[in-house]
């Protein structure tokens, strides 16, 4: 009976979530207007601009986002909250890094970030559990 005490914390278990990724990134990948890099990461853009600005590996950027898992679950979510973070790009994880690059100032991106670009193997021992991809909705506010 102690074997009950397991907690649900939605996190999900390596396996589970190894499984429901690769799931979601097979479905995602045959949208139309997906775009995918070398790395893994995939991207649709939401809304563009004809701003020519984009941040690069030394910059600090202010963003909305909206973070989710592959099963819907948010883990944050500015848009909610109207309250923009900032950080630098470099801080970023991997794919979050990486996509942050090809965006404009202004624009909207939705990015399919995979476990090994993200949190990998181990998650981040909080909400984000092991293998877990994330799905990330985030607009472009500032530069510097």
């Amino acid at each position: 009976m102690a074997r009950k005490k397991d907690k649900k914390n939605g996190k999900g278990s390596a396996g589970q979530n190894r499984k429901s990724s690769e799931d979601f990134i097979t479905k995602y990948q045959q949208k139309a207007d997906v775009i995918s890099t070398d790395s893994g990461l995939m991207y649709r853009v939401i809304d563009e601009t004809d701003e020519r600005r984009h941040p690069t590996f030394q910059d600090s950027v202010e963003v909305h986002q909206r973070i989710l898992l592959t099963d819907g679950k948010v883990i944050a979510d500015t848009y909610k909250t109207n309250s923009s973070e900032k950080f630098s790009v470099e801080e970023a994880i991997d794919g979050l890094t990486e996509g942050l690059q090809y965006m404009a100032l202004g624009e909207r991106y939705e990015f399919v970030i995979p476990a090994d670009l993200a949190w990998g193997k181990k998650g981040n021992r909080s909400k984000i559990g092991p293998n877990a991809v994330l799905v990330i909705d985030i607009r472009l506010i500032d530069i510097f």
